[in-house]
């Protein structure tokens, strides 16, 4: 079965990639962009970036937000002193 990413799903993955080159803030960017708030936005991301068509569509980006998600939930149970390397 195909996993085919609608528009605004490529348009988050492509927000996401190219955040830091923004002139104004992420958080604003998401509200004019999708019109909505970044807790809405961020929870989309967290289902979005499990599918195999945001890892097909974006690898890079994809795998850079899973790895930043994994390092805030290492950090939030090991404490600030989590070993990333650790596995």
């Amino acid at each position: 079965m195909d996993d085919v990413l609608t528009e605004r799903e490529q348009q988050m993955l492509d927000l996401e990639r190219e955040a830091w080159t923004l002139p104004s803030s992420k958080e604003s960017e998401i509200r004019v962009r999708f019109g909505i708030s970044p807790s809405s936005y961020y929870k989309g991301l967290a289902v979005l970036v499990e599918r195999p068509g945001a890892f097909e569509y974006d690898p890079l980006t994809v795998l850079r937000i899973r790895r930043q998600r994994d390092q805030r939930r290492r950090t939030r149970f090991e404490g600030p002193q989590a070993d990333p390397g650790r596995r």
